[in-house]
């Protein structure tokens, strides 16, 4: 049995696969649900972000929550760390908090707010303000953290987000999403708004990767478990295709031992009907969750692709997935 957890903009739902019989699963229903996490060490354990009500923490697999009483409640992103277990939760207004006892304190790291970019901050829609849209810690030092400002920077902590080093080299500024490669330490990877990047000095330093690709608005990313040189996005022509009512012009692609990009369209419509909000690798399959709520996977490192059909309360938008 496999399982996924998936923030649908009014709740959360559970995604379960039975031998290819997928079912939904509501959870928890919260307006403005747009972001989770799931502990690695737990998968029973999930935080829930609502855009206006803070965090939810569930332990047994979302059949109860209760609220974790974050100071700020404009919550954009989540990340527990697989590392030493810590929570954190970042917000609109731009704040990063940190919890040690599993949402039940929290600890504001405004080291943040201290870099000198911080002022030219700003998110296009709403330019009075911007989000931390990923937050990312590190597998394999529990130190380390980087942060995705939208629209800001890429920004990174070495000493659990007391202190914080501003934009880093080469990576994107209109940071998207965010991931390390669990094994390869110190390999990491962004998607942005205006391109890809990967790291291999644990996020100091980055490198675009941009090559092949014919949409170079990218939103989210994933990396092969098993093969660092093996990583994923989605992209779209622009913004206005990727969150907008048209077609959105999306696709997935592939980039291999450092060769061009490349996409993987077997047996996924091409472009795809709603832009891809979430890449996933869980177990050996690839997922992608669509903007629409369809989820398709692939067992072939994208080589080729099946839906999940489900039966039950099908979400009707997607905005975030995670492994349970």
């Amino acid at each position: 049995m496999a399982r996924l957890y998936a923030a649908t903009g009014d709740g959360i739902v559970a995604l379960t696969d039975r031998a290819r019989e997928w079912t939904a699963e509501p959870l928890l229903r919260e307006p403005g649900a747009g972001c989770l996490a799931t502990d690695p060490r737990d998968p029973d354990t999930v935080y829930a972000g609502l855009r206006e009500g803070g965090v939810r923490r569930s332990a047994d697999g979302g059949r109860t929550w209760v609220d974790c009483n974050l100071p700020d409640p404009g919550v954009y992103s989540l990340a527990v760390s697989p590392a030493d277990g810590a929570v954190y939760a970042g917000t609109e207004p731009s704040r990063l908090f940190r919890s040690d006892d599993r949402g039940e304190s929290w600890e504001a790291l405004d080291g943040l707010l201290t870099l000198p970019s911080r002022p030219t901050w700003s998110f296009p829609p709403r330019p009075w303000t911007s989000h931390v849209r990923w937050i990312a810690p590190s597998p394999h030092d529990a130190a380390v953290i980087l942060v995705g400002i939208e629209l800001g920077g890429l920004m990174r902590s070495t000493d659990r987000g007391a202190t914080w080093q501003d934009h880093r080299p080469g990576a994107q500024r209109d940071v998207h999403c965010l991931a390390w490669h669990p094994r390869a330490e110190g390999r990491a990877y962004e998607a942005g708004g205006g391109g890809a990047a990967w790291s291999e000095d644990g996020g100091d330093t980055w490198h675009p990767a941009d090559e092949g690709r014919d949409r170079h608005y990218t939103w989210a990313v994933a990396a092969d478990p098993d093969d660092p040189e093996r990583w994923y996005v989605s992209a779209s022509t622009g913004p206005f295709r990727a969150h907008g009512t048209g077609d959105p012009q999306a696709r997935i692609y592939r980039r291999s031992n450092g060769e061009d990009w490349r996409p993987v369209t077997g047996g996924l419509p091409d472009p795809l009907p709603a832009m891809p909000y979430a890449l996933v690798a869980v177990n050996g399959r690839l997922f992608a969750g669509l903007r629409n709520g369809d989820v398709w996977w692939s067992a072939d490192r994208g080589e080729s692709w099946e839906a999940c059909r489900l039966e039950g309360r099908r979400p009707a938008e997607l905005l975030a997935l995670a492994g349970g």
